[in-house]
């Protein structure tokens, strides 16, 4: 029983430390609001499109529950993301990307999950130039959401 109680446990953290490695997050300076409107702004000026903000927070004082800002950025360009549903179309439940803006008592955080989550999900293999185009374009408009 012990070791079944240490193998779980064992397991647990493995998957915590797998589960961290997926995401790439950065500090922001800025409220979570700010960032917000930081990454949409971004977004505008770029080739990518916004698709939806998501205030979680929102939706929940709406339902009469409070918790923390986080607000979900869905975005995408189709230019990147069409040639990954067209080698494995079950890449369409991860695109278009999304990026997480959450605060946890003063800090903010901006976070989204490798590009390589994707390739490693959807057996995207040799898709290396698209997938890093992905990812230099999340990193710049999220680099842009937390500039000082």
């Amino acid at each position: 029983m012990i070791r079944a109680a240490a193998t779980v446990i064992c397991l647990a953290a493995g998957a915590g430390t797998a589960w961290a490695d997926d995401w790439i997050t950065k500090p922001s300076p800025h409220d979570a609001a700010t960032t917000a409107d930081r990454l949409e702004a971004a977004i505008e000026a770029s080739p990518a499109t916004l698709v939806a903000r998501i205030d979680h927070a929102a939706a929940a004082r709406e339902a009469g529950l409070e918790m923390p800002p986080a607000t979900v950025m869905i975005l995408g360009n189709p230019q990147l993301g069409t040639p990954l549903m067209l080698r494995d179309p079950r890449a369409a439940i991860d695109l278009p990307l999304r990026v997480l803006i959450w605060q946890e008592g003063e800090e903010t955080t901006v976070g989204y999950l490798s590009p390589a989550v994707l390739a490693e999900r959807h057996d995207l293999a040799g898709e290396d130039a698209v997938l890093d185009r992905i990812g230099a374009a999340l990193d710049g408009l999220t680099d842009a959401a937390v500039a000082e």
